[in-house]
């Protein structure tokens, strides 16, 4: 059985967090090899991963995306999950969110405190802007130098000293969970291009409280999207805790989220590799 990460051509290896992926499904029997999206792929499974340049290239990626047959995940949610205008799709289906307002330019309706304003389809922390309390001006110049609709948030203010909160599921199970620190903060590193914002990670241990939300994040998008969640190959809920302490969705990962396998116990890409067993088990 062959499959094939998908990646973009600057990372034709990944960012490195896959790295033990390959050996995991070897182990089961499986041959992983990484192959750049934008051609047809000859392999029993695709499975996007670091396809990071799609933002760019949003229209041939979606065609692209629909053209292969053995896609995980499938193009259906690959369409849904690029347009971050999902979470207004979550938040009606009564998942608890971080304030959503889709914004085009000459939007005006803009939240009393601190804000954020990012694209609807990004990747990472290109283009997202924190904005002080008022400063409307700043703010509307961001916008309208987007490159489409974007999404308008209260910021978080418990974020800055608690940080986000990754849970994964592979297979529609939940495996494990990562830390991620602030990332619009005045100390924030960035990459070399100097358009993203290094990730600051750690292991970490879901409260139930986030297990739940977690939970039920997946089983809403799972019922959206007429997928079962156990066809899912992976799901990344991206969770912040609110003024309340009460954990909120800021995201939901769906097409090529790095999994935090560096940030977490070995275990983690054999549960991947099984769920990849089970994934091709249904293509055959």
């Amino acid at each position: 059985m062959k499959v094939l990460f998908a990646t973009c051509a600057s990372l034709p290896e990944g960012d490195g967090d896959d790295a033990a992926l390959i050996d995991a499904l070897a182990d089961v029997g499986v041959h992983a090899a990484w192959a750049e999206w934008g051609t047809p792929l000859d392999a029993d499974l695709v499975v996007l991963r670091s396809t990071w340049d799609y933002p760019e290239r949003l229209p041939e990626f979606l065609a692209w995306c629909d053209e292969q047959p053995r896609l995980v995940n499938p193009a259906s949610v690959v369409r849904w999950n690029t347009d971050k205008a999902y979470l207004v799709d979550l938040a009606r289906a009564g998942v608890p969110i971080v304030p959503t307002a889709l914004a085009t330019p000459g939007f005006t309706d803009w939240p009393d405190g601190e804000f954020v304003v990012k694209p609807a389809v990004g990747a990472g922390s290109r283009g997202v802007l924190r904005v002080a309390a008022g400063d409307h001006g700043t703010a509307a110049r961001h916008l309208a130098s987007l490159d489409g609709p974007a999404l308008v948030q209260p910021y978080q203010s418990r974020v800055d000293s608690l940080g986000e909160t990754a849970v994964v599921f592979l297979g529609g199970q939940y495996s494990h969970a990562f830390a991620k620190g602030a990332m619009l903060t005045p100390d924030a590193e960035y990459d070399e291009s100097g358009l993203y914002v290094l990730e600051r990670l750690s292991g970490a241990t879901p409260t139930p409280a986030q297990r739940r939300v977690a939970e039920d994040v997946l089983d809403a998008a799972s019922a959206l999207l007429s997928v079962p969640r156990h066809e899912l190959l992976y799901a990344r809920v991206d969770l912040v805790p609110d003024a309340t302490g009460s954990p909120v969705l800021m995201e939901l990962e769906l097409v090529e989220p790095s999994l935090g396998f560096r940030q977490n116990d070995p275990t983690a890409p054999l549960r991947f590799a099984s769920a990849v067993r089970t994934a091709l088990s249904r293509e055959s």
